[in-house]
């Protein structure tokens, strides 16, 4: 019996370290997104920076 209401307090008190970890994957997700955005998208932004640069005379 003790041990049952040690290992429902255990379980019950590690619900906030479930929120923690869900909110770790999902900015672990955004972050894949980005970097795969800025892969495929690479090229052409530091095309607009280059061009950005010679508009300005760098």
């Amino acid at each position: 019996m003790y041990l049952y209401l040690w290992l429902k307090n255990w379980f019950e008190s590690n619900e906030e370290g479930q929120g923690l970890v869900e909110y770790a994957l999902i900015i672990f997700l955004v972050s894949i997104a980005v970097i795969a955005t800025l892969g495929i998208l690479g090229g052409q932004i530091d095309g607009v920076f280059g061009q950005i640069v010679t508009a300005l005379g760098g």
